[in-house]
């Protein structure tokens, strides 16, 4: 079962039916499939009709589970993210609590692992939007956050705890429109970092998953960089130094 129609254990849940085990598992089939299309002809060419060929059903029997191919990518999109959310949280919940440097260097690492790994779902996650497609946010906001929810609160965390320098250098005044958006993150997810922190936090984030998508587009060249791995430790350092944490 893939982590779109994973559930949380309920003593007080009844037990699923067998037509529920049954159409839950053939969901997870669609997705797998789905996945295995992605990869081999990109989103924008990702067919239903063809899907249901590989599982061996005619289109119509697919209809019954996924509504259209919109419906296929939303679900891609959802596994996709836990995928990389269960990932990062498991890396990052290896290192311990006070070793704020090394929570973020792990989480950099597990979304850059993970990204190599599976670059057609990086893509649809992180690359260019699919044409035609809108993704419902109801449904895509909370597992598309997962991971900068979790970089923030590592940050949130070492300022909490007296580690992060908010007097990092360069000082930059933040102008007023941008303090409002910054309050509002803030608020929204009850952090104690001031304006000049949260806003190199945004730099963080963007830089790292700029970094990352770089090397899985290839937008270095096949021969600029040899050394990746070393360059990726580099850039880590260096963020690290940004947002006023010690390696």
């Amino acid at each position: 079962m893939t982590s779109v129609e994973t559930t949380s254990a309920n003593t007080k849940e009844k037990p699923a039916t067998p037509r529920e085990r049954a159409r839950a598992q053939t969901i997870a089939d669609i997705i797998r499939l789905g996945r295995e299309h992605l990869a081999l002809h990109g989103a924008a060419a990702l067919s239903l009709r063809a899907v249901a060929r590989d599982l061996g059903v005619v289109s119509s029997a697919v209809y019954r589970y996924v509504e259209n191919r919109d419906e296929l990518l939303t679900l891609l999109l959802i596994d996709g993210y836990n995928q990389l959310g269960d990932e990062v949280d498991a890396a990052v919940d290896a290192v311990p609590e006070d070793d704020f440097a090394g929570q973020f260097t792990a989480l950099a690492k597990a979304v850059r692992a993970w990204a190599i790994r599976e670059p057609a779902s990086y893509s649809l996650l992180f690359g260019s939007p699919v044409p035609g497609y809108q993704a419902p946010g109801e449904r895509t906001t909370v597992p598309g956050t997962r991971v900068i929810v979790r970089l923030v609160g590592i940050f949130d965390a070492a300022y909490r705890a007296g580690a992060l320098n908010a007097e990092v250098s360069p000082a930059v005044v933040i102008p007023e429109k941008l303090a409002k958006d910054l309050a509002a993150i803030r608020t929204e997810l009850n952090l104690a970092a001031p304006d000049a922190s949260l806003a190199r936090g945004v730099l963080l984030w963007t830089s790292l998953f700029g970094a990352v998508s770089f090397e899985v587009f290839g937008q270095y060249g096949p021969d600029t960089f040899t050394a990746r791995d070393e360059l990726f430790e580099h850039q880590l350092c260096v963020l690290l130094g940004v947002i006023g944490l010690q390696g």
